[in-house]
């Protein structure tokens, strides 16, 4: 992997740990030698992971809709800025950068932004490791509504597995390292007339 994409809260919300373990998530993908995509701002947990891994001399791109910069969160210490219109165009930049993606602890944004890659590779257009760093059991419940979605038949089990999982970041990265996208019959059959 050479670049991953982190999807994160632009707040640091109500307990320290995940500041912490953001800075940590861009401080060890420094390490790594793998770059960061991310939305580009200064605020929150995003700032947090571009200052991890730009404290280490690591590469972080941000991707920022032209909206956003003008209410001055832009980053100002990033590898590069990509400045786009939409963002939907933010989301498919930070897709073609990457070769998978985190999620952090975040809200409406992140989950919406989360959602849409996991949906991308369910429908096979692309095959990139999608992950959750669950620091602190921040998506206990989410992983459980997504189990219910599976036992209530919305879901199968072979894409549920899709999604990585960990609370520890050298366990998630090595997940990443070594996850194959499933082999999958095609989902959409056409009935037959």
């Amino acid at each position: 992997m050479k670049r991953i994409t982190v999807f994160c809260g632009s707040s640091f919300g109500t307990e320290k740990i995940f500041e912490e373990q953001a800075y940590q998530l861009g401080r060890k993908l420094a390490e790594r030698n793998i770059g960061i995509v991310y939305g580009g701002a200064n605020v929150g947990l995003m700032g947090s992971v571009a200052n991890g891994a730009i404290e280490n001399q690591g590469e972080v791109i941000g991707v920022l809709p032209h909206f956003l910069k003008g209410k001055e969160i832009a980053h100002e210490n990033l590898t590069e800025l990509i400045l786009v219109e939409t963002m939907h165009e933010r989301k498919i930049k930070m897709n073609e950068l990457s070769d998978g993606v985190i999620t952090l602890a975040g809200g409406f944004g992140t989950l919406e932004e989360f959602f849409e890659m996991l949906t991308w590779a369910q429908l096979g257009l692309h095959k990139k490791p999608i992950a959750i760093l669950n620091c602190n059991g921040f998506y206990d419940e989410l992983l459980s509504l997504i189990q219910t979605m599976v036992d209530k038949g919305f879901l199968k089990k072979i894409n549920q597995e899709m999604l990585l999982t960990s609370d520890n970041i050298d366990d998630l990265l090595n997940k990443m390292q070594n996850y194959q996208a499933p082999t999958m019959e095609k989902w959409i059959i056409k009935e037959k007339v």
